[in-house]
């Protein structure tokens, strides 16, 4: 996914979160990070979303005027060392398109949506990569704006993890929308919250308290609070969210909340999340849990670091188990794969990206995987478990764009009119296209006497007259197929030799 980093490179990790955007710079030196800029603003995307779910004009020009600062920071590392993802509010968000548009362009990055597992599994590899080595499990605990997630996981082995839609955004503006902390809306929002919670009591083990971390943000916040007001640092405890909550009733509106630590940014979300961690504590009968400092954006720079580092390999087992769990034929894909690989190496021009050729190794290792499904819209049914799969390593946008290479690879142009603007994906969808045909009969193609050349928008397949002749469906299939890119807009031309 990126090049290799050296040491005394510099790296940077972005997460467009719910509540705030956090931009973090890190130097990569003798093994270990050393932070040379972090910058936060309160962006409060999440609070911007109308009930049908959309990103508002408002909010979208706070995060484009936060990421166009953002971007003045980053602009002289190179795009393979930058990264940028976006989490619940972008996974809701009805017009997820329009607002990522606008933030990447303000940003000068591409933009990945997470899902909420992937959240989890790059919270649990930053919040534990600076922790000391244990043979217990240990259980990470993120409360973020819109999700809060749990994972429970041995060293870098992770047992299990969740996502749920619940957090400190959320639950503020459903229980507190103007502000008033009175206990009955305590009350209830705690109840609600658990309510939402509950099957973590079933789903994730017993963990040893000592072993229970809370990653920064609501967590860190609630932490700062209480240890000015002189209980442990970094720590949040039952007693301490007790003492908290009678405060803010007390008060009776978070404006008149007046509490040494409490910041600015956090007062309008403060309810909400404590209602969320406390009966995350009833829950799992906690009586208090250590605050991490790392969290998200860490575990997204742990993920980018070097080239040894795990982090292809496990994309890789993602799309090996996904293949395995469809029944896929392993060995037609394999044949798909060098076909299509071929093909791609010898069409795509200087627009092709790093990542472009493993897309379509990995469209074409899972080209059949809705065959299971349906024989005849097999494409479909594949497409559509892409764009709807949590994969461990893979953004949101990722799949959808793996998802459309697969739905093309059979049937009219038409239905990807929009993608077709796209030279990579075009290159791509004619790779695994011609693939597929070369590998119709499912026996290994003869590929070498294949000569395919791209000038501009013509692109050229020059085939020996001896092999059209004893391949007569392949031949008519390719004809065909140059037939229909025609149509759509690509000068395709096929000639015997």
């Amino acid at each position: 996914m990126m090049g290799t980093i050296q040491s005394g490179d510099a790296v940077a990790a972005i997460d467009l979160g719910s509540n705030s955007f956090r931009l973090e710079i890190s130097l990569w030196a003798n093994g270990q990070l050393s932070r040379l800029e972090y910058l936060k603003e309160p962006v409060r995307i999440g609070g911007g979303l109308d009930l049908d779910r959309k990103i508002s004009s408002e909010a979208i020009s706070r995060g484009v005027e936060c990421l166009g600062r953002f971007a003045e920071r980053v602009s002289g590392l190179p795009s393979s060392r930058v990264r940028a993802v976006a989490t619940q509010s972008f996974r809701e968000a009805s017009n997820q398109a329009e607002a990522l548009s606008a933030l990447a362009a303000a940003l000068g990055q591409p933009i990945e949506v997470i899902s909420g597992r992937e959240e989890a599994r790059l919270i649990y590899q930053g919040v534990t990569w600076d922790l000391p080595p244990t043979p217990e499990q240990r259980m990470v605990i993120d409360v973020g704006g819109r999700s809060t997630e749990l994972i429970v996981g041995r060293a870098d082995d992770i047992t299990v993890m969740e996502s749920y839609r619940i957090g400190s955004i959320a639950w503020s503006l459903r229980y507190f929308p103007h502000g008033q902390l009175a206990r009955a809306a305590i009350r209830d929002a705690t109840l609600a919250a658990t309510a939402v919670l509950d099957e973590i009591v079933n789903v994730f083990p017993q963990v040893p308290q000592q072993e229970v971390y809370g990653s920064a943000g609501t967590f860190g916040a609630i932490a700062d609070i209480l240890e000015r007001t002189g209980w442990a640092a970094d720590t949040v405890s039952r007693d301490g969210l007790r003492w908290l909550m009678d405060r803010m009733v007390e008060s009776r509106h978070i404006d008149r909340l007046n509490l040494e630590g409490l910041r600015d940014d956090r007062r309008p979300v403060l309810a909400g999340g404590a209602c969320v961690i406390f009966a995350l504590f009833d829950l799992l009968k906690l009586d208090q849990l250590k605050v991490a400092k790392s969290g998200l954006r860490h575990g997204v720079l742990r993920e980018m670091l070097a080239a040894d580092h795990p982090g292809e390999q496990l994309r890789q087992n993602s799309i090996t188990r996904l293949a395995d769990r469809f029944g896929v034929d392993r060995l037609q894909a394999r044949r798909v794969e060098r076909a299509a690989l071929h093909v791609f190496g010898q069409i795509s021009l200087s627009h092709a990206t790093q990542t472009a050729p493993e897309q379509l190794r990995w469209a074409a290792q899972l080209h059949e995987l809705g065959r299971h499904i349906s024989h005849s819209d097999f494409h479909k049914h594949g497409a559509y478990v892409l764009g709807n799969a949590d994969v461990p390593g893979f953004a949101q946008n990722e799949l959808r764009h793996l998802g459309q290479l697969v739905l093309g690879q059979r049937g009219k142009l038409k239905k990807l009119d929009l993608l077709l603007n796209d030279p990579r994906f075009v290159d791509q969808l004619v790779a695994l296209r011609v693939a597929l045909i070369l590998c119709h009969a499912r026996v290994d193609p003869v590929l070498d006497s294949h000569q395919f050349r791209r000038t501009g928008s013509l692109m050229e397949l020059s085939v020996p007259a001896s092999w059209s002749n004893k391949h007569p469906q392949s031949y008519f299939l390719l004809s065909a197929e140059a037939e229909a890119w025609c149509k759509g807009g690509l000068d395709f031309r096929i000639h015997t030799r």
